[in-house]
């Protein structure tokens, strides 16, 4: 087993865990942090299989934008009050953390390995021709990502709907 794979695997795992932990948080606060754990986990996993465009989109338009919208809805629907909240323990500061420091280790060890086995040679890749890659050969992939986040806002939207008693 290369170093590749270690690295890989430990990233998978880390999405992973990052995942559930994104879902099974009573805190919707804590799950978004989860979640964007999660999509930083995803990028370096791209990035590390030679995507570094699809890794920055994960991190500006998933782990930035889409994050964003999540938070502007959770805070519309579930203001809160300043006693709810409180101080998290170390509890769940040690879960993010954890992934948070592999998650840069990777990135720096990969970084590390690209540039020493980075060629002169550099192919450009134009816009045009990103569009039509996208779309043509990873369209489905395109389609299920949306299909996702259309699932995740329409179930922070049930779950943020007040019910009557």
């Amino acid at each position: 087993m290369n170093l590749y794979q270690i690295l890989f695997y430990l990233l998978a795992f880390v999405m992973v865990a990052a995942t559930i932990f994104a879902i099974t948080e009573k805190h919707p606060v804590h799950a978004i942090v989860y979640l964007v754990t999660s999509f930083f986990a995803l990028a370096a996993i791209f990035y590390l299989l030679a995507a570094p465009l699809v890794a920055m989109f994960e991190v500006i338009i998933y782990a930035g934008a889409i994050m964003v919208l999540f938070m502007f809805v959770i805070m519309m629907l579930h203001p809160g009050s300043g006693k709810e909240a409180l101080r998290p323990g170390l509890r769940h500061w040690l879960p993010a953390i954890l992934f948070a420091a592999v998650i840069l280790v990777s990135l720096t060890v990969t970084t590390k390995l690209h540039l020493a086995a980075a060629s002169a040679a550099v192919t450009g890749l134009g816009v045009k021709e990103l569009s039509i890659m996208l779309f043509t050969r990873y369209g489905t992939a395109v389609e299920i990502i949306s299909m996702q986040l259309l699932f995740a806002v329409v179930g922070a939207l049930y779950l943020g709907k007040r019910r009557k008693p």
